[in-house]
Order: C-alpha cells, then structure tokens, then sequence
C-alpha cells in the first residue's frame, strides 16, 4: 500500500459520500503530473479517485498522445466510412468468431425496444502485429485474435488506413498504461498492482461514424447510441467537435460531455465497477443523432482475459462484503457482455 495513501476507512466513507452526491459538469484532470512521484503524483490520483467515486466520467489533458496521431486515426476513419459497401463487407463482423470488423448501420441496439442505433462502426482489438497478444485462451473467455482488415486488393487505401489506425491504437494504449497506476493509486492500493494483470490488455478499439440527421426527421426510437453502460475496466475516448455525448446523473438528468479540443473522454466501465466492488462507478451515457456527421474513436481498456475479477482488500470491509461473489475472469465477463450486445449473422468468409 502507499504510504502517501489515505487509510481503507477513509475510501469506502469517501466512496459513500461521492456515491450518493449528484454531479452537473465532468471535471478536467490535467496529466501533467502522471510521471512525477510523491505528493503531486499522489494529488493527481486524490482527483481520479474523486472523479471515479462520483461522476464516474473525467476529461484529461496533456496526456501525451500526439495530435498528428489522433488526427490520422480520424481520416483514416473519414476515409474507411466513406468507401463502398463492398469494401465494407469484405470486413463484415459476421467474418469473424472475436467481434472485429465492420458493424452497419442499425445493426446495435442498446434498448431492445428501439429499432436500432444509427451510427456504423469498425472495431479492432490488439493486433497480433504489435507483438502483445497472447494466444490462446479459455474456452468461454474473451480472446486475442487477427483483426479484420480491407486489403489492397479490394482498397488501394487499405495500407495507409491501417497504419494510421494502428498507430493511434498504439498511442492510446501507452496512455491507458500510464492510467492503470494512478487508478491503483486512486483505490488505495500499490501503484504497481495492475501490472501483471495487464501484460496481454483487452483493449478493444472503435471507429464510429454517425450520419446527420435534420432534427425534424429524428425517431426517438433510432438514437445515436442509447443509454448504456461499457464492459470493460475503463474507456477512453476521442470524439471531434460535432458532439451529442450526455452522462445520465443521479437524478436522471442528462449532463453533456461536449469536445474539448486536446482532451479524452475517460469513463468507468462495468468490468472496474465489478473488480472494486461498486467503489468505481459506472454510469449510463448516450449519444444523441447529430445534425452533422460525427465521428468518434472509444477505445475499451481491460486487463488480461485470464484475471479473475476478485475485489482487492481495500475495497471490501465487514460492512462492504464482496457483492459479487462469483469468481470469473475478465475475459469471461466481457465475452458474455458482447454476446449480449452483438446479436450478427455470420457470413461465408
């Protein structure tokens, strides 16, 4: 445990007084700091801990990721949405047994009752090429695998569009590393206890584009994306200037989440709030049907699929006994959240 940490006592009272107060803004962390040690590191984990125990939603800044890097991941996805349908069904999810590839519109559906989501995506996960993946895995679980990419047979722009996605991929996935300490830090726990349950990360990537709509032929039953929650430890997310982002509070008010130019969008998901016992929070969120086209990059981080989801000691008490007390793995949970979400038709490959 850190000796510059607050007592385990001072966590749960601290997570049920930001638990049962109310939020109407998302606060801005600055990253400056992530390197540093002692006070200053340990002041910026006091403001993720705050962030985390109750809006469940923070923005960061000066986190690092070259600018040049997150604008190529945008054009490569302007780029990729913008090609044929041929081009996009030669990715089709329905070619693949791990959830990759491309997703068309209205195929999500977050509320059963709706008719669909609009907005059309391609997701990714840790690519055997940047030499992470571990192979393999449990029957059941969440596994690494080969992503699903165009190739230059059918796109002559499939080279560049995969270069630039995955370099943005390898950008983000050094700042959810340098996350994963301060978030240890934030639960009162050694700031190194994340690292060998993060040598092989979940990290499922995704390029998101919504068409615009004119407000007068909107369908509340077709939202952008309908309240729900994320599977995994933590999200982080870039989304350009055209917005519709919103965070449900407690009240039940919908609180928006607009671009901030430099920043991520960083939100607890439900893995996080499971593994720390409801410490970490998990809060719904929707994207409204802009009246332009937006795109957006979420990029999912989890730990190792073969962690077992087991509360650390400084988040169960006597008073605060583990509420869930069934062992599985992350991989495993995640895997039955997305075969939950993703009902698709699986096609010839």
């Amino acid at each position: 445990m850190s000796s510059q940490s607050q007592p385990l006592h001072s966590l749960h009272s601290l997570a049920d007084q930001l638990s049962n107060s109310d939020f109407d803004s998302i606060p801005i962390i600055d990253l400056s700091d992530a390197s540093e040690s002692g006070t200053r590191r340990q002041a910026l984990a006091g403001h993720i801990r705050n962030a985390c125990l109750n809006a469940g939603f923070f923005y960061v800044k000066n986190h690092s990721v070259p600018t040049e890097t997150v604008a190529g991941a945008f054009q490569a996805a302007r780029d990729f949405f913008d090609t044929t349908s041929e081009i996009k069904q030669s990715v089709d999810i329905g070619k693949s047994d791990n959830f990759r590839g491309y997703m068309a519109l209205l195929t999500e559906n977050n509320v059963p009752s709706n008719k669909g989501e609009l907005h059309e995506a391609f997701n990714l996960g840790l690519d055997p090429s940047l030499g992470l993946a571990q192979e393999g895995g449990s029957a059941g679980e969440l596994q690494h695998s080969e992503n699903l990419w165009p190739s230059d047979q059918v796109w002559k722009g499939a080279t560049g569009f995969k270069q630039a996605v995955l370099d943005y991929y390898s950008a983000v996935l050094k700042l959810g590393q340098v996350l994963f300490p301060l978030f240890a830090l934030a639960l009162d726990l050694d700031e190194h206890f994340f690292d060998e349950k993060t040598r092989f990360p979940a990290a499922i990537m995704r390029l998101l584009r919504y068409p615009g709509i004119p407000p007068e032929q909107r369908d509340e039953r077709i939202p952008g994306i309908g309240p729900h929650t994320d599977f995994e430890c933590f999200t982080i997310l870039c989304q350009d200037a055209v917005g519709g982002l919103q965070v449900q509070n407690k009240k039940g008010e919908w609180i928006d989440a607009p671009y901030i130019p430099g920043t991520f969008v960083i939100n607890i998901g439900d893995q996080f709030a499971r593994w720390t016992n409801d410490i970490f929070v998990s809060t719904p969120h929707r994207v409204l049907p802009p009246t332009s086209t937006r795109y957006s990059i979420p990029y999912f981080f989890g730990c190792d699929h073969e962690v077992p989801l087991i509360p650390p000691s400084t988040c169960t008490s006597d008073e605060r006994p583990n509420k869930y007390p069934e062992i599985m793995t992350a991989g495993a949970y995640v895997k039955s959240r997305l075969d939950e979400t993703y009902t698709v038709s699986k096609v010839a490959a």
